[in-house]
Formats: C-alpha cells, structure tokens, sequence
C-alpha cells in the first residue's frame, strides 16, 4: 500500500485511492483501534467537515469504521478545523477528525486527525496508524459497537470561543469588514462572529452547495474579495481559506496581506510587550527573507521548519514558543489555540487596528519583501521528477548563480501532485532565470 499520509492528513481526489469510501472506513476503524487500545472504557471522537459534498460520504464511512471499534461518535456537521481541535479538548474527547481538503478544489477531499490535547497528531502516530490500515482491524463484539450522535450547538461554541479572544474592552463598531469564506466550513460562523462584536459585515462567499468551495474565492483567489472591498469603501477583507484555518487579509485599497506581513506585525507588538516567548517567530523556509530581517532588527528570531503548520506547531511546543504560521496564512497562536484559526487571526488584526488606530494598509506594510518567485509544475502518479539528472543540474546551476544574491527552494508539494520550485533575490533578472530554468526542466522531465 503506497504511502497514506502528507504533510496534513490523508488527502486526494474524492473516490479515488486513497479518498475512497472503502479507505475511509479502513482508517476510521485503524485510528479507532489505536486510541482504544489502552482501555476499554467508552471512547469518543468528534467530526467536523467542511462543504464539500463529498463530506457526507467520507462522514459516514468514518463513523462506521469508528464505530466498529467501539468508539463513540459526536458528528459536528460542518465547521472550521480549529473548531474541531477547540472542541475535541473542551468536550474530553479522545480523538478528533476534519473532514476537508483545506484550500484545495472541490473534487478533493481529505481527513485530518486531531489527538485528545487538540494538537494534530505526530508523523510517529500517522505511522502507526498507517501500518494499522494495512494490516487490517477486526470488529469488536456486536454489543459493544459505538454510538453516533449529532452536536448541533458545535458553531454557537467555536463562535463564543473566537470572541473571548478578542479583548473585552473592544467592539468593532463602525468597521466595515468584507469576509470572504471561500464557500467553506465558515460560512455561517464568520460572520456571526464578525457582526455579533459590531461589525458592518459584507459576506462574500456564504452560499456553498457542495461543488464551489474555493472557487474563485477565499484565500487563494481574493481578487472578488478586494474587489467587492473597494466597491464598498471597506476597511478591511479578511479571506478564510475552504475549512477557515488560514486567512488572507486586504487592505482598504484591496491589496493582499499575506501571513508574512501579519506575523510581522504580531511579532513586533508581542515583543515590545514582552509577550512574545523565547522572543521568536516560528515559520516556514517559505517565509520571506524580509521578514528575517525585519525581526533581527527588533531583536527578535525567525525559527523555520519545513512546510506544514503541523510542523510549525510541534517546533512550538518544543520550544514553547507561542506565535507561529506560514505565509500562506496559517496562523497559530498557541495563547488561544491548538492550530491555524483564520477568524482568530482576523479579529487579532481587527484589534490591532482599533488599538493603532491605523489602517489596513498601514500595518500590512511592516516590511519590504526581498522579490519572491513560486511557480508550480504538476506531475503524475508514478513520477519522481526529481531524481531527473536533467532537472539535477538545473537546480545545482540555480543554486550557484543565488549564492550570495538569494535563496532557492525546491520541495515536492505535501498536498497535490506538484514540484513547487521558489527562489528569492533582490536581482530580479537572476531570480527570474533561476525558476524558469528548474519549471522547464521539470516540464520536460514529467514529459517524457
């Protein structure tokens, strides 16, 4: 059996291996068996999803192979991620499950595990579980199979969660906040939230129908959010990705945000009020070569890990650092929760500006970005363009002009089948050519 587990989760083009209703019930009764293992006493899980319409398949396999094993099954409905790592800890659970492919097209899905701290579970659990799946689980007796029961208050309790982070001496009268939640898992909570601390809410993105999560919208397509921004003279879009665990902020121009920017905001003012532990920020070797700098010059430290907020979580914890995420809008705050919220992160920057009394604008600018070229080159199954002699040398040559002028990375993409190849340099022309010299080799490579 190839390889279950990426950089989040199990996930992959619905009713296709590995996202088959078959696996999915093999991995609910895997992971059922792995957390009830050690006791037989009752056990529970939660389930969250997101829109998808795939959700209500993978839902009721998973519940049918949980149950199998004995665990008792509290079903969420639809909900951000965070909402589920929030509740699994709060309602004592033992496991909690996010049925979602994040940012990913419609036709995608995927299952993301949380453990019974809210934490996502470690690369050594996945393993186990892992090697659970493919040796098979036998049913337990037939009079102790689980329970499944469905929680309909699960949004009301994320909302309420959300907006005791946000400081009690605030409202949000008199901001006109354009959220944009990607059709997903936050349609109805982020705008509850939004208008119950008295925000003017304009909603973009809140009617899902199971096909048009992501679509055009949200995180990763913002261009309808800023417009809809300047449309309405707003002071700010926040752009929730499909399952809302990461966020894209505009400003009142409509101009894009990213998670570099408001790290680099959040850095500076946890710093200056000695609020930042271990005065570090946790990111990813994706963040940008600016936002090092901008730190060491506020005496602070920019710690990376490799790609994936389950990675910059577990560096936290290690370190018991406290503000982590990637610029692609992951953002976690270990002070209020277990893993990338993007409402959270929203209302933290909504407070900034009421506190700064500064616009959008203003403190999406902390830094200047050093130039920062990503492209992407998608492969098939079975590929390893890689281990290309061609695209070898590509890279090695890359690597030789950037020394002394930028940085260069190239990964395999935890997600999707794709070869993400991205360089920074102040010398644009030598950026340019770096990247198109390693995407057009890998094209070559994947076509053959």
């Amino acid at each position: 059996m190839t390889k279950l587990f990426g950089t989040d989760g199990v996930r992959g083009t619905a009713n296709m291996h590995p996202m088959t209703a078959e696996m999915a019930l093999r991995i609910g009764a895997a992971v059922g068996r792995y957390f009830k293992r050690d006791s037989g006493g009752v056990r529970r899980v939660v389930i969250g999803k997101d829109t998808r319409l795939s959700g209500y398949m993978f839902e009721n396999a998973l519940t049918a192979g949980l149950t199998s094993t004995g665990m008792n099954v509290l079903l969420l409905g639809p909900v951000p991620t965070p909402a589920v790592g929030l509740l699994t800890r709060s309602m004592r659970a033992d496991l909690g499950v996010m049925i979602s492919a994040s940012h990913n097209p419609a036709i995608d899905n995927g299952i993301k595990f949380f453990g019974p701290d809210g934490f996502k579970l470690s690369d050594a659990v996945e393993a186990e579980i892992e090697a659970l799946v493919a040796s098979g689980v036998d049913p337990i007796e037939s009079s102790q199979i689980g329970r499944a029961k469905r929680i309909d208050d699960g949004r009301f309790r994320y909302v309420e969660r959300v907006k005791s982070s946000f400081p009690r001496s605030m409202r949000l009268d008199g901001l006109k906040v354009v959220v944009d939640c990607a059709n997903g898992a936050a349609y109805k909570v982020a705008p509850e939230a939004l208008w119950e601390l008295g925000a003017t809410v304009i909603p973009v993105g809140t009617a899902p129908n199971g096909h048009n999560i992501n679509e055009d919208c949200g995180s990763t397509h913002p261009q309808s959010a800023a417009e809809t921004v300047v449309a309405h003279g707003a002071d700010v879009g926040i752009c929730l990705d499909g399952d809302a665990d990461r966020v894209i902020l505009l400003d009142e121009n409509g101009k894009v945000g990213d998670g570099d920017q408001f790290m680099a905001l959040m850095a500076a003012r946890w710093g200056a009020e000695d609020r930042l532990n271990g005065n570090a920020l946790v990111a990813t070797v994706m963040s940008n070569l600016g936002l090092e700098r901008f730190l060491e010059n506020k005496g602070l430290r920019l710690e990376r890990t490799s790609v994936g907020d389950r990675y910059v979580v577990e560096r936290m914890r290690k370190g018991g650092y406290n503000l982590g995420g990637e610029q692609s809008g992951h953002i976690v705050m270990t002070d209020y929760s277990t893993t990338g919220d993007g409402l959270m992160a929203g209302l933290q920057f909504l407070a900034e500006m009421i506190r700064s009394e500064k616009p959008a604008s203003a403190l999406l600018s902390s830094f200047e970005p050093v130039p920062q070229l990503l492209k992407n080159v998608r492969f098939s199954a079975g590929q390893t363009p890689l281990d290309d002699a061609s695209v070898k040398a590509a890279i090695a040559q890359a690597e030789a002009d950037l020394v002394g002028n930028g940085r260069l990375l190239i990964r395999k993409s935890g997600t999707e089948p794709l070869v993400r190849v991205m360089a920074e340099s102040e010398d644009e022309g030598i950026l340019n050519a770096s990247v198109d010299s390693i995407v057009q080799a890998v094209q070559e490579a994947v076509a053959t």
